[in-house]
């Protein structure tokens, strides 16, 4: 049997990811993992969501905050502000998670050996995106090498990345194909209620619905002009 785990964090590139995976598996899994992030409450009702929406075979949410606690990014370390979006390349964003995906993977592998999983969904975005280099092609290729090396001889998994060199507009677009319920993601780095509409996710999630020519279904805190 086709069995596949996907990595929901309650994010748009997750939940088309998620909707990919439910098209090409005969049996889903969810993972969610809460690290601390300062929009944990949110991205958690997110999943809650779209849990119930895609109705996994099972789900584990796996609580792993000492990446809070290790610190060093915007994300999760109190001491650092989430930046409003700066129009230049200044190399990795403070918001990347020191090596945050190798750990949510290894959650899932030691999950897939258990249940005989064949397959690991990650919504990783490399041209379109923030820039964090554990979203490159090239680091999932070197870690499925690293799982077959560090699991039974039996054992085969490899690391499904759908959109990994998507657009943001054309992942949009891939949801609407699919019927996802973008309604029920969440990209702001900043808040859990309104979504600030200023940091670096809410302005690639901003441009990339205008550019689908769509309007984006999520509450903002500030007035967006959706034909511009």
């Amino acid at each position: 049997m086709n069995k596949s785990i996907i990595l929901v964090s309650g994010g748009m590139d997750s939940l088309v990811t998620a909707a990919i995976a439910k098209n090409e598996s005969e049996e889903i899994y969810f993972l969610h993992i809460n690290y601390g992030q300062k929009t944990e409450k949110k991205e958690l009702e997110c999943f809650h969501k779209l849990e119930k929406f895609y109705q996994p075979k099972d789900s584990m949410i796996v609580n792993i905050d000492y990446l809070k606690k290790i610190g060093g990014s915007s994300l999760t370390d109190n001491s650092i502000t989430i930046k409003d979006f700066e129009n230049e390349n200044n190399g990795v964003p403070d918001s990347y998670v020191p090596f945050r995906n190798a750990h949510i993977i290894c959650i899932a592998v030691s999950w897939a050996e258990v249940i005989g999983a064949n397959k690991i969904y990650i919504g990783a975005v490399e041209e379109d995106s923030s820039g964090y280099p554990d979203c490159r092609e090239s680091f999932y290729k070197s870690f499925e090498k690293t799982i077959s090396l560090g699991t039974k001889d039996e054992t085969k998994i490899s690391i499904v990345t759908p959109i990994i060199h998507k657009r943001k507009a054309e992942i949009i677009n891939i949801g609407k194909e699919l019927s996802a319920p973008l309604e029920f993601s969440w990209s702001c780095y900043k808040n859990n209620d309104l979504a600030c509409g200023k940091c670096d996710s809410c302005h690639l999630r901003i441009n990339a619905f205008k550019e689908a020519g769509q309007i984006d279904p999520i509450p903002y805190a500030i007035e967006i002009d959706w034909n511009k």
